[in-house]
């Protein structure tokens, strides 16, 4: 059941843009990881550090979107991606707005999206890629290899989809 009243606009302080430095702390982190990456270690498989049976540190670009997606496009994927990440962190963002400070767990998940976005949107502007290195494997099965970035954006992802479950079931209990 939906309250017919007009939601007053929230004001900064009690919204989730609050949550905005975890956004940053996300970008800070994933970008650092990255850099050092790409200062210390080689490019490619022969340069892979076995850190695990199931575990290595491979240096890798990757020029699509998850999984590689569209990888062997001929460029104008870079900016079709940036563009989506542009608007993905807009829209996110004007949701934090709206949200109030309180609901944790959707302005963690907003901000963990938002600072993944904005991790691997530099990447895609500054380098012409993204820049890959972690490689989880069973076997010969390699999952496609992934950043902090791309980890925090599922993070997130998984958070709003388990905050929608806790609005479901607050709704029902109404």
């Amino acid at each position: 059941m939906t309250n017919s009243a007009p939601q007053q606009a929230l004001t900064l302080k009690q919204s989730g843009i609050r949550w905005l430095w975890l956004a940053i702390l996300v970008f800070i982190i994933d970008n650092g990881t990255k850099l050092l990456v790409m200062d210390t270690m080689g490019y490619g498989w022969p340069n892979r550090i076995e850190i695990t049976p199931f575990f290595n540190l491979l240096y890798v670009h990757n020029t699509g979107a998850a999984f590689s997606f569209l990888s062997s496009a001929g460029g104008w994927q870079r900016w079709l991606f940036a563009a989506i990440a542009f608007g993905v962190c807009g829209l996110l963002t004007l949701w934090m707005r709206r949200t109030p400070v309180t609901n944790k767990m959707a302005n963690i998940a907003y901000a963990l999206i938002i600072g993944g976005a904005l991790g691997n949107l530099f990447d895609r502007l500054y380098h012409g890629f993204v820049v890959d290195f972690l490689d989880f494997y069973y076997g010969s099965y390699h999952w496609p290899a992934f950043n902090i970035a791309d980890s925090a954006i599922c993070l997130g992802a998984v958070l709003l989809i388990l905050d929608g479950f806790k609005a479901d079931k607050a709704v029902k209990a109404h």
